[in-house]
Formats: structure tokens, C-alpha cells, sequence
């Protein structure tokens, strides 16, 4: 008798099993709709409150980007409790399923543009993420039991669907919401992720029993590697985490209420400290005696290691403190200091290159869907026809909106147009940073995250030279657009760097037993980067009216470049403490 697994295997698209490429396109239409909406959010809440696109320009930059903060902080919090809820509970796939029906509903309120529609709509978004996230991975995890050869090349195409969604996402809603209506922008990301859904429950029947509810009466085979011992929780441990995870949600939430509401959750002071920061400082203390105290009680080797993981973690948080400025400060530099009108040969030059990369990837993509509709149409068709309708909504939107373009003499440049360069550049450079990590000039791990830190540094030195015309306190400039797609272009280059192999490294070095626990570490530390990136870049306007916007883009270029000299420095510590693993 067969497995699920075997059969999947039978339908092979590109060589891997059709259901492959299921996950792909609902990963795409859900990075479509996450990066769609996160493009605009910021520039929305920021916008002229007068004109033919209003937005909401009664709030200052320093609001909409706490507010921004805390929701990408909780899109990394979310997935641990929606990673527990599917083992437990629902299993991976009703947990996609709810998620992105949670998300749609998100995007559907977001589109009302209300002050309570929105934080309505963000909180939905938050939940439905936290479902979604870890369970579409989990997936494939499942399905490639046995096949571990083929793994690697299943995230690579998994990792090519987040990207295309992240880089069509972007460029259509932020189109849409940029130039005719915002509404049209959040609501477009909400349709994708509906039509996402629907392509998905209707092909369940190609995965069998993977992803199926949990049975409660299979019990997870602990290993044990040689002279390690269990180590369960202890009721402090159990204590601390809770006490820790009520402060750390409860500042964040706090954060953005007491800057927009005026409304504060510790309104105290304590020895001439605010409340805030008197409360997030005792949750780090406890958080820290607590990863410590545990993984001072495993073996030696697993100990050292386990210290490694929580190092390179804490050096994350720097790089992601930095580079999320791409959905904040860096949309409001790209749409207030940067010079995007463009005539004659530029407008034309533009437009061809904007075609180009529209239209290839979408073409390929869509070679990619023929294929698995000829593999796949006589057990899911129902499913293929929704994904062709999605198809369709998007060569019709992107053939409107190039024929648009074209009709027009001028160009003005969007400024949520080069956020998707990053997707453009990971899609172009990913294959060169693979063959470097498999080649014999493969750098430590630590050589990596330096490198990694230094080039993002280097594009934020980019930007600091370019805007230093700009005079102190000044709103608006025209630098030009060179130096914000070098940015992108370096700041890509140290993602290539650093995120991917961050992840690896942590699988290598942590027990199978404990891979949830420090995952959950891992998300913790991306979620202090994006809350720290959406308070540093609240200070924008303050930093600019002190000093000058080469001010504001040089701490970005000093604290990831000094991070990354220390972990280069701190090299052969950690060799030591990863004991042989590379």
C-alpha cells in the first residue's frame, strides 16, 4: 500500500511532487497581499490629507511608524502560538486555511480606511499570520519525509514563491493605492489572499493525510544524543515565560497607544525612569536569567552550541533594526527627498526596464502554472480554475497599467516602486551567494553575519553621502533615485548574507527536541528588530530638524557596521562554541 507521500511524488512539475508548487502559489498570494498592504501602510498614514489621493497626514511620522512597529513585531510573535495551536489542535492545514480567511477579513477592513478599521484590520492580519506563517513550511517538512535530498531545492522553489508574491505585490498594490485610491491598494492585497485560500482548500485532496489533524495518540520519539539529558520546564520557567510574555505584549501594544491615544498603560515612573521603559527593562532581565538558567542545564556541547544560536540571535536584531527601514523611513525618503519625475529618454529607458521586469517573472510564472495544470487539473480542477482566474486578474492588471505608462509622455516614478527591488535583486543574486556558500571560499558563520552587517551599513553610507545637500529641518528634496537603488541593491547583498544562513545554522546546531523552543528565540529577536526599526525610524523627523537627514541615515551606517566588526572579532569564540559545525 502506498503513502500519501509516495503518491505525491508520482506527479512530478520541475522534478518535485505537483503539491509543491500548491504551497508555492499560496505563499505567493499570501506575500502578495502581506507586502501589498505593508508598502502602503506607512506612506497611507502619512499621506497629504488633501488632494486627489487623500491620506492621513494628521499623523505625525514618528505614530504611524510605532504603530508600524508593533504590528511587524507580532507578525514574528504570532507563529509561535500558530505553530502549538496546529500541533495540538487544528493540524497544518485547516491552520493555513483559518489563517488566511482570518487575513482576508483583515485586508477587507483595512480597505474602509477608518481609524478603527485599521487597527481592526491589523490585528486580524496579526492572528491570521501567526496561523499561516509556520504551517504552510510545516508542510512541506512533512511531504519530504524520506527525501531529504530533495529538500534544499523544495525551499529554494518555496522561496522563489515568497519573493515573486513580495515583488508583484508590492508593485501592483502600491500602484493602485499610490495613484488612484488606497482603498483600491488594501483591497486588491485582500483578494489575493481570498482567491489564495479558495486555490488551496480546493486542492486539499492532493495531500492526503499530510498536514491532516494531529493523531493525539502518536507520541514524538525523543532522541538523545550521547550524554545529553532532558530538560523539561520547571514551574519558574513555566512562571517567567508567562510574566515575560504579558510585559513584552503589553509595551507593545502601549508604544504606539500612548503616542497616538495618549493613552498609557504604566503611567508611573520609578528612580526618575517612565514606566515603559522601567517595565520592558525588568522583562529583559527575567528573559535573560531564564534562556540562560535553561541552557545551563543541558550537556556541555549542546550547552555551547545552544549559547552560539542565542549570540547570532542577538546580533539579528541589529541587522533587522536596520533593514526594515525599507518599509518605513525608506518609503517616506523615497517619496519626500527623492527626485522621481522623469522625461525624454529617462521616462522611456524607465518604462522599458519597468516592462521587462514585470513582465519575464510573470511569463515564467505562468509557464510554471500550465505545468502543474497538466499534472494536475483531472484531481484538483476546481482548484486550477481559481488559480487561472488569479492569473488572469493579474496579466489584465499589469497590461492596464503598462499600456497606462506608456500613453503618457512623463513618468513619475512611485514611490513604493522600489521596494521591489529587494525581491528583484534576491530572485537575480540568491543562486550566486548559494554557489559561494558550496564552494571551498565558504566564510565562518560569523564571518557572514560581519559581512552581512557590513554591507547593509555600506547602503545606509550610500544614502548619508547622497542626502548630505539636504539642509537641517527640511521636508522635502530630490536627490536622486541612484542612490536609494544602490541601497536596496546593498542592503539585498547583506540579507543574502545573513537571514538565510542564520536559519541554517540554527537547524545544524540545536537537537531536534529543542528546534521549536529556540525558533521561538529566533522570532523573538527578529520581533525586538522590527519593533527597534520602527522606533529609530520614528525619529526621523527629530533627527532631521536637529541635525540634517545624513544624520539620521549615518546611525544606520555606525551600529551595523560596529556589530559586525564585534561578531567578526568574536570569530574564534564561536567556533569554539559550535564544536565543529560549519
Amino acid at each position: 500500500m502506498s503513502t500519501d507521500i509516495e503518491n505525491l511524488f508520482k506527479d512530478k512539475v520541475l522534478g518535485h511532487p505537483a503539491g509543491l508548487f500548491i504551497i508555492f502559489f499560496t505563499e505567493m498570494w499570501e506575500r502578495f497581499s502581506f507586502y501589498g498592504m505593508r508598502i502602503l501602510l506607512v506612506i497611507f498614514l502619512t499621506a497629504p490629507l488633501f488632494g486627489e489621493n487623500p491620506g492621513w497626514a494628521n499623523w505625525p511620522r514618528e505614530h504611524a511608524l510605532a504603530l508600524f512597529g508593533t504590528y511587524a513585531s507580532l507578525l514574528y510573535l504570532t507563529p509561535i502560538l500558530g505553530g502549538y495551536i496546529a500541533d495540538k489542535i487544528t493540524g497544518y492545514r485547516w491552520a493555513v486555511v483559518i489563517g488566511c480567511l482570518i487575513m482576508t477579513l483583515g485586508h477587507l477592513s483595512m480597505a474602509f480606511e477608518t481609524e478603527m478599521t485599521l487597527y481592526l484590520g491589523l490585528a486580524l492580519l496579526v492572528i491570521g499570520t501567526g496561523l499561516f506563517k509556520p504551517n504552510i513550511t510545516s508542510i512541506i517538512s512533512e511531504m519530504y519525509k524520506g527525501n531529504d535530498a530533495k529538500k534544499d531545492g523544495a525551499y529554494t522553489i518555496f522561496y522563489m514563491g515568497v519573493n515573486a508574491g513580495a515583488f508583484f505585490g508590492i508593485m501592483l498594490c502600491g500602484y493602485l493605492g499610490e495613484n488612484y485610491s488606497w482603498a483600491l491598494g488594501f483591497g486588491l492585497a485582500g483578494i489575493f489572499m481570498f482567491l489564495g485560500m479558495i486555490m488551496f482548500w480546493l486542492a486539499r485532496n492532493l495531500f492526503g493525510d499530510i498536514g491532516a489533524k494531529p493523531n493525539k495518540e502518536a507520541k514524538k520519539e525523543v532522541v538523545l544524543e550521547e550524554g545529553d539529558k532532558l530538560n523539561p520546564f520547571t514551574a519558574l520557567d513555566k512562571v517567567l515565560i508567562a510574566i515575560t510574555a504579558v510585559i513584552g505584549f503589553t509595551w507593545l501594544i502601549n508604544d504606539p497607544m500612548s503616542k497616538i491615544g495618549n493613552v498609557n498603560l504604566f503611567d508611573f515612573s520609578l528612580g526618575g525612569y517612565e514606566g515603559p521603559t522601567v517595565m520592558i527593562v525588568f522583562a529583559v532581565i527575567l528573559f535573560v536569567y531564564l534562556i540562560i538558567s535553561r541552557i545551563l542545564r543541558y550537556s556541555h556541547t549542546v550547552r555551547d552550541r545552544m549559547f552560539a544560536v542565542a549570540i547570532f540571535a542577538f546580533f539579528t536584531i541589529f541587522f533587522w533594526a536596520a533593514f526594515e527601514q525599507a518599509a518605513g523611513s525608506l518609503n517616506i525618503f523615497a517619496r519626500d527627498y527623492t527626485a522621481r519625475d522623469l522625461s525624454g529618454s529617462s521616462a522611456l529607458i524607465f518604462k522599458v526596464i519597468d516592462t521587462i521586469l514585470t513582465v519575464v517573472p510573470l511569463a515564467i510564472i505562468t509557464w510554471v502554472l500550465y505545468l502543474v495544470f497538466r499534472k494536475t487539473f483531472s484531481k484538483i480542477g476546481l482548484s486550477n480554475v481559481v488559480l487561472s482566474i488569479s492569473f488572469l486578474i493579474i496579466w489584465g492588471i499589469v497590461i492596464w497599467k503598462l499600456n497606462n505608462e506608456f500613453s503618457k509622455d512623463t513618468t513619475e516614478v512611485g514611490a513604493t516602486w522600489f521596494g521591489i527591488l529587494n525581491s528583484f535583486f534576491i530572485i537575480a543574486l540568491a543562486p550566486l551567494f548559494s554557489k559561494w556558500w558550496e564552494s571551498k571560499y565558504n566564510p565562518s558563520a560569523a564571518f557572514k553575519y560581519g559581512f552581512g552587517l557590513g554591507l547593509l551599513g555600506f547602503g545606509f553610507a550610500l544614502l548619508a553621502y547622497g542626502s548630505s545637500g539636504i539642509p537641517q529641518g527640511a521636508q522635502t528634496a530630490s536627490v536622486s533615485m541612484v542612490w536609494l537603488i544602490l541601497a536596496y541593491l546593498f542592503h539585498t547583498l547583506g540579507e543574502l548574507c545573513l537571514s538565510p544562513v542564520g536559519l541554517s545554522y540554527l537547524s545544524k546546531l540545536v537537537p531536534g527536541r529543542m528546534i521549536a523552543f529556540m525558533f521561538g528565540i529566533w522570532y523573538l529577536a527578529i520581533a525586538i528588530g522590527q519593533k527597534a526599526a520602527g522606533t529609530l525610524g520614528g525619529m526621523i523627523d527629530e533627527v532631521t530638524a536637529n541635525y540634517n537627514l545624513s544624520t539620521f541615515f549615518l546611525i544606520f551606517t555606525v551600529v551595523p557596521i560596529a556589530a559586525g566588526i564585534l561578531i567578526m572579532l568574536l570569530n574564534p569564540i564561536m567556533k569554539k562554541l559550535m564544536h565543529g559545525v560549519r
